[in-house]
């Protein structure tokens, strides 16, 4: 059979299975719901079951999001917007490729650069944006301007064009001041150094951004040059990332897995609802709406989120392409996997609160549907205090006998095991159909689980209004975090294990009831698997 009628066939029972998973989730929340209201329990109790309840709202609303997502998936199963089968372009207006860099190491931007030469479009400008704070003191004098003239030699070598300008806004800051200087102002805080091989003779309609250690492949520019040019409205066009330096390194492999989770369904359901969002590398800009929503939001560290919701309220569509079209690296330990989460999960909540005073100041600015998806993406990084209730609740139950579930084992069983059979079967064929395997998938899943203090710290300081400073994700490292680096994943850890162990000991010599102890212990358990696992982590490199 092809396998395209194979995967059009498959969508369908995806579709069905889907709206079947809702409807059971549907089923589940009402069920709990009112069992949390009629069960007759003391005042710290509910307390603590109020607290379970919410963040089991939290997994299935946002479940509820991912299968919805699903659902408009297949619905376009074998459409081009889905596919990615996209025509070549008839025209070949001028293209800005940018990288703006951080003090990124010589030999990352050099592969890089290299790449941006060998892009075979034919109408492309390529500029290197040197964001490397040379006012302050960051190394000797001397290796800071050895850093410096080894970026110039670098981009007279490759003939790629150089930027620097007087440091404000991080990222966002530098790309910001290099659109007014391709758009004519011309400040004298602006060094250029036209070291392309090209000479420049009519201004870029587009730009197309890049992280410093992502490299497009040779033709990167074509297929979303042509997308563009067929639909005036389109502000930008997201490409995934793919992440290349998983082999050996166990973090790298996790956090690329976790990556694909996102840039399969996800992406492609927000896409279908024009509501896809910018993720800062690989995406194609048109100049002309950057311009008319004024440049990047310099306000938050994900200047990429937040100036999509600029462009989609402003009337601007975004689109997303699921082509791997560059590949990069990913962390390569825990340090710099947390380091990389906490700044996503900070600028994403900080707009949350954007998110939520727009909507409140003027509701129909968007459309229902993509008010939902920002919602969703505005409040994912909550679920670290979500996966704290979780982990915490069997614990409380098996050593203080404080319940917070308040379902009887038959009800348990009919409401909660076929929602989870259902959602779990789905979301492994889904990602199976993509060619994930359920370890593969495994590894994303819980290296994001043991990242929960992370987003816990990141999420309190974001819904207080705590920006934070930009920091490059660390290259090229493989280093041990010290335990007390990893201290709250490790004493929940010793925690969970030591409820088993209580656990145990009351189902000896208290006998009852024997469903809610072994349930909770059961938990227990499972959450101290994915705990335990943070050692797996923390020692990233394997052996060739």
């Amino acid at each position: 059979m092809d396998i395209r009628i194979s995967r059009i066939h498959g969508a369908g029972w995806f579709a069905v299975l889907s709206v079947a998973t809702m409807l059971m989730i549907f089923v589940y929340l009402i069920g709990r719901t009112v069992l949390f209201f009629i069960a007759p329990y003391v005042w710290y109790e509910k307390i603590m079951a109020a607290m379970l309840l919410l963040a089991e709202f939290f997994i299935l609303v946002h479940g509820f999001g991912y299968f919805l997502n699903i659902l408009h998936v297949s619905a376009h199963s074998g459409k081009k917007e889905v596919t990615g089968d996209l025509p070549m372009p008839k025209t070949f207006p001028p293209v800005a490729i940018i990288v703006s860099s951080f003090k990124e190491p010589l030999d990352v931007i050099r592969d890089t650069l290299t790449c941006f030469y060998n892009l075979t479009y034919p109408n492309k400008n390529l500029y290197f944006l040197d964001d490397t704070r040379y006012d302050i003191a960051w190394d000797t004098p001397e290796n800071m301007a050895a850093y410096r003239t080894q970026i110039d030699q670098l981009c007279q070598e490759i003939g790629i064009h150089l930027f620097r300008r007087k440091w404000h806004g991080a990222k966002a800051g530098m790309i910001n001041d290099f659109l007014d200087f391709i758009n004519g102002d011309v400040r004298k805080e602006f060094d250029f150094y036209p070291c392309g091989t090209r000479k420049k003779t009519e201004k870029e309609k587009y730009i197309i951004v890049f992280d410093a250690d992502m490299n497009p492949f040779p033709d990167f520019v074509e297929p979303l040059i042509a997308v563009m040019e067929s639909q005036p409205k389109l502000a930008f066009i997201q490409t995934p990332q793919y992440y290349s330096n998983f082999e050996f390194n166990r973090v790298a492999r996790a956090s690329g897995l976790q990556q694909a989770i996102f840039y399969e369904y996800i992406c492609e359901g927000k896409s279908l609802q024009d509501a896809m969002f910018c993720c800062g590398t690989n995406v194609m800009f048109r100049l002309e709406a950057l311009n008319a929503v004024g440049g990047f939001d310099e306000s938050s560290v994900t200047e990429d989120f937040a100036t999509s919701l600029k462009f989609h309220v402003a009337g601007w569509s975004s689109r997303y392409l699921n082509r791997v079209c560059a590949f990069g690296m990913g962390p390569e330990d825990l340090g710099g996997y947390f380091k990389q989460q906490f700044r996503w999960a900070l600028g994403t909540v900080g707009l949350f609160r954007t998110i939520i005073g727009a909507f409140a100041r003027n509701p129909s600015a968007l459309p229902a549907m993509k008010w939902w998806e920002y919602f969703l993406s505005g409040s994912h990084y909550f679920v670290g205090w979500v996966f704290l209730v979780m982990v915490y609740c069997p614990i409380l139950y098996l050593f203080c006998d404080v319940p917070s579930y308040f379902v009887k084992p038959e009800i348990y069983f009919l409401i909660f095991v076929p929602y989870m059979v259902l959602s779990i079967s789905m979301f492994i064929s889904t990602m199976y159909q993509r060619r994930y395997r359920l370890v593969e998938l495994g590894l994303g899943v819980l290296l994001n689980a043991v990242c929960f203090p992370i987003f816990m710290k990141a999420s309190l300081l974001g819904i207080l209004g705590v920006k934070g400073t930009f920091g490059i994700t660390p290259k090229e490292q493989s280093r041990v975090l010290p335990l007390w680096g990893i201290w709250p994943q490790l004493v929940s850890a010793v925690l969970c294990f030591s409820a088993m162990i209580w656990g145990a000991q009351r189902l000896y010599f208290e006998r009852e009831p024997v469903g809610a102890i072994v349930m909770n212990m059961f938990w227990c358990a499972y959450h101290f698997i994915i705990l335990s696992l943070t050692l797996y982590f923390n020692h990233p490199q394997e052996n060739s």
